[in-house]
């Protein structure tokens, strides 16, 4: 049986980009016809296997990272959790994962430092969208590594498929549920969004701000930007943001797409409003839990945190053995959460 090389490989004997390798590999326009021929004869000289993406592998073992944000948010500690939660059953498909926390504040360094992940065999990765990340993911394709992109996307990358659910679907959910709490379709409805740049957020927003225009046109969308994410700035932020005199009246619904839920429950409370305001959130983390229960929630969107983890894996795996249709799941669901169906 002939040994697999890697695209690296290639285009080490080509004298080539992995990019132009990639390009030849996949019939992709834009190869210079010679490059071509020299790619494919490159690929007869290391023996004419089929080329696998990372390096050749003389053991059914795998190395995988989860990439998180360091930043302490409730969603991302959860997903940590998650994570460890599952290495038993990682180890029982032969699969060694690392978990890194990187720091998001920082664009630059929390590319270089996903750059440094090249000795794996697989990456999922949930990280925000921005030039430098997308560039290191890049980075680490054409080198041979499998990545896959967890609960947000980086559009645009070279990443081989995103895991989580639709975030566009949730915001629109979100948009249904809260402007039903409208009387007649009218009222003010707040969406605050964090300064940071998770697709999974814009996503989000974009989606909320749609269904308002479609289905509720009489609400008036009262847009809170550069929420942060402890609970006592966000508590800061929109006490301040949520004021009548500053919304132009009082609110009939809250949609905050990341997080600060207590924070912003805080400020609500010292402007007057209770549990019949309409206010959702996303995510049953335990605070989230007791704040359904106690109504500072209406509704939290969820989604099935230990489906999608094990099913990056899965899918990685699948991709490091080269299975036809490994890119062919099932992403979570959005579920709505009640203070009467919690679990």
């Amino acid at each position: 049986m002939a040994t697999s090389v890697t695209i690296t490989q290639i285009a080490e004997a080509a004298g080539v980009s992995t990019a132009t390798v990639d390009r030849v590999l996949n019939n992709r326009p834009g190869v210079n016809p010679i490059t071509v021929q020299r790619v494919r004869d490159a690929m007869k000289e290391l023996g004419g296997a089929v080329p696998m993406r990372g390096r050749p592998r003389s053991t059914d073992s795998y190395r995988f990272a989860f990439v998180l944000p360091a930043t302490r948010r409730g969603f991302f500690d959860q997903v940590d959790r998650v994570i460890a939660q599952a290495a038993g059953d990682f180890r029982h498909q032969h699969i060694t994962e690392v978990t890194r926390r990187l720091p998001a504040s920082d664009a630059g360094a929390f590319a270089q430092e996903i750059a440094q992940l090249s000795d794996m065999d697989g990456v999922a990765l949930l990280a925000p969208d921005t030039p430098p990340v997308k560039l290191a993911v890049n980075e680490l394709v054409r080198a041979g590594v499998h990545v896959v992109t967890l609960f947000s996307d980086v559009a645009g990358s070279m990443r081989e498929t995103f895991i989580g659910a639709d975030n566009r679907a949730a915001g629109r959910t979100a948009g249904l549920l809260l402007g039903r709490e409208a009387p007649a379709g009218q009222g003010h409805c707040a969406l605050l969004s964090p300064a940071t740049r998770y697709a999974a957020e814009i996503d989000r927003g974009i989606g909320f701000a749609q269904v308002l225009e479609e289905r509720f046109a009489g609400a008036k969308l009262l847009r809170v930007d550069d929420m942060p994410e402890s609970e006592d700035e966000a508590y800061r932020r929109a006490r301040e943001a949520l004021d009548p005199a500053a919304t132009g009246g009082r609110l009939t619904a809250v949609y905050n797409v990341g997080p600060g839920s207590h924070g912003v429950h805080r400020a609500l409370a010292e402007h007057g409003y209770d549990a019949s305001l309409g206010v959702v959130a996303h995510d049953l983390l335990d605070m989230h839990r007791s704040m359904l229960i106690s109504g500072a929630l209406s509704f939290v969107l969820h989604q099935d945190v230990h489906y999608a983890v094990t099913t990056a894996a899965r899918v990685l795996r699948a991709l490091c053995e080269g299975v036809r249709g490994a890119l062919a799941v099932s992403n979570p669901r959005v579920d709505i959460l009640t203070a009467e169906n919690l679990a």
